[in-house]
């Protein structure tokens, strides 16, 4: 049977354009143009496409309802489609988000395609959330983007951050690919590849010992 996909584009907002939490890897241009990218193959495809955003509370110091920083980022904005479902979230997971669960249900979906932001946060969340759900799950690689992160535990660049994430969602929770890859697999009706913690954990001992 054909995967049933839906393209979830998570949070793509301008919080993550500017600031603090601005995306350092994939530089965030580059990840929005391919997020637009995805979009524009989901809606050629009739691929059913839902946009979230987080949103906080007025007065938040971040995505605060209302505010430049919650706002989409234009290059989604102006995307926007009236049978596109729209919601927002306060927690990590995509499917916390209003009315997300049901929908993909009506939609027949069977496999969630992930972009947005952040790799290490909310990508991350939804991806373990779909397996735990019986629902597979795709990651944009080049459509996503992580940050800089140092705290008492360590410190890690985003560049190593994502690319440590996407060999683990990889391993187990989702077939990762590039927007190129999942363009062609989505024209061509097919699934991407995706492999599993035994045979990652196989390469890993063979590489490192």
């Amino acid at each position: 049977m054909a995967t049933k996909r839906a393209l979830v584009v998570v949070d793509v907002q301008n919080e993550y354009v500017e600031g603090p939490l601005q995306v350092q890897h994939p530089p965030v241009d580059e990840a929005v143009a391919h997020v637009a990218r995805a979009i524009d193959a989901a809606v050629e495809a009739g691929i059913p496409v839902a946009v979230l955003q987080h949103e906080l509370p007025e007065g938040a110091p971040v995505f605060a309802v209302g505010s430049h920083g919650w706002g989409l980022h234009p290059e989604v904005e102006k995307r926007l489609r009236p049978e596109f479902k729209r919601a927002t979230k306060q927690h990590g997971s995509a499917f916390t988000a209003h009315g997300l669960p049901e929908w993909l249900a009506e939609q027949q979906v069977d496999t969630l395609t992930i972009v947005g932001f952040m790799t290490n946060n909310c990508d991350l969340a939804t991806a373990a959330d779909a397996e735990a759900r019986g629902l597979g799950a795709e990651v944009l690689s080049d459509a996503t983007g992580a940050i800089h992160l140092a705290n008492d535990a360590g410190s890690v660049s985003a560049a190593d951050l994502h690319r440590t994430l996407m060999t683990l969602l990889h391993s187990n929770f989702a077939a990762v690919a590039t927007t190129d890859a999942w363009i062609e697999a989505v024209r061509a009706g097919t699934e991407l590849p995706k492999s599993d913690l035994g045979t990652s954990a196989t390469k890993g001992r063979a590489e490192f010992g």
